[in-house]
């Protein structure tokens, strides 16, 4: 079964700056390229891959879109555009970025501003509309419910735009059935067809790194698929996010184990493949 990992990272600290990880002391504060990742990528019979941005810069996301040109199995990045700066945005875009094969979305590291409501900024709303004249998909990087909240009313405000939750936005893992507000505000998302959601990033949710399973994220999932439907899902392994929770290997082989038990084999082809395909308009 085909499967496209819908969120990969890559950095290179001589390529750009990360300031997310300039005082972190874990195993992310090193580069990692996307040869280190062959190896399990191949074991996990990942096909396909989009780059998604790890910094608010340009520097990032143009090394990202390098890299994908030298690399057969990257099909699309999600990079960063100023969204503060609506003219900048569409000068970029026109000039450089929206006739690159790759560029097929945007995001900007929402949940390291201090005010959760930082895209309901009138020049930020101003970009997302230039976004969405192109075609162009933004991924929502949320942990708080004001996250959700915020992008209930992008929504209102944008509507013909195409935004996926990054990550669930931070699922509560424990909660009792029903996921407490969290699951309010996802079920009010759901009624929106622009609104998709990425499985991704639940070792890591799960807070139980190394020590997660099936068991630990299989409600989510099912809750996500019973509201969103499976053809507003997709995957992603959160690489090397990731790794601070498990192998990516161990990732995605929990991840189809919970598919398994869940899916038909119709379905899975739309949640690993056929989704994303779709979503961020990859070429294939």
């Amino acid at each position: 079964m085909k499967i496209i990992d819908t969120h990969i990272h890559i950095w290179d600290f001589s390529k750009a700056r990360y300031e997310w990880l300039e005082n972190d002391n874990s195993i992310l504060r090193k580069n990692y390229s996307i040869q280190d990742l062959e190896e399990e990528r191949l074991e996990a019979n990942v096909c396909s891959g989009v780059f998604v941005q790890a910094a608010n810069n340009f520097e990032d996301t143009d090394w990202m879109l390098e890299v994908a040109k030298n690399t057969n199995w990257i099909d699309g990045v999600v990079g960063w555009l100023p969204l503060m700066d609506p003219d900048l945005t569409q000068k970029m875009l026109l000039e450089k970025y929206h006739i690159n094969p790759y560029f097929k979305g945007v995001r900007h590291l929402i949940h390291d501003e201090a005010d959760p409501k930082w895209l309901l900024q009138p020049q930020v709303i101003e970009s997302l509309k230039i976004l969405s004249r192109h075609g162009l998909t933004y991924d929502i990087v949320g942990i708080l419910q004001e996250h959700i909240r915020t992008a209930l009313k992008v929504a209102e405000i944008v509507p013909e735009l195409k935004m996926v939750f990054d990550h669930l936005n931070q699922p509560p893992m424990n909660a009792k059935p029903g996921f407490g507000e969290w699951g309010d505000l996802m079920k009010e998302a759901s009624g929106n067809v622009n609104f998709f959601t990425k499985i991704s990033g639940l070792g890591s949710a799960s807070g139980k790194p190394y020590q997660w399973g099936e068991v630990d994220i299989t409600p989510a999932v099912e809750f996500t698929l019973s509201n969103f439907g499976v053809k507003r899902c997709f995957c992603g392994g959160d690489w090397p996010v990731s790794l601070l929770a498990g192998s990516y290997r161990e990732t995605w082989n929990t991840y189809l184990n919970v598919f398994k038990g869940i899916l038909s084999e119709d379905e899975q082809e739309k949640v690993l493949f056929q989704n994303a395909a779709k979503f961020y308009n990859l070429n294939y």
